[in-house]
């Protein structure tokens, strides 16, 4: 995907629900949150994303730990969405 095509959908979708879904070309598809740092103007310029899975969400959430973040290359996305909440279960 080019840059301008994952930027708006992160500047405007991802700001309702913030998982979404990032399918890819070569890989399984993971569901995680886009992390909007002070390098991300830059590294949207060279088409990599900063992207926290969610297997570490509950770690971002608490420490803001820039560790919890992988490097993803926008060119090997194929398709975003934002993925549905889950429903809280029913006491």
């Amino acid at each position: 995907m080019l840059p301008e095509q994952i930027a708006k959908f992160v500047e405007t979708e991802q700001l309702n629900n913030p998982t979404v879904k990032v399918e890819f070309k070569k890989r399984n598809s993971i569901i995680g949150l886009f992390v909007r740092l002070n390098d991300y103007d830059e590294l949207k310029s060279k088409n990599f994303w900063r992207l926290v899975t969610e297997t570490n969400l509950e770690n971002w959430h608490k420490s803001k730990d820039i560790n919890s973040a992988k490097m993803f290359n926008g060119s090997e996305f194929t398709r975003l969405s934002v993925t549905k909440k889950k429903a809280e279960a029913v006491k």
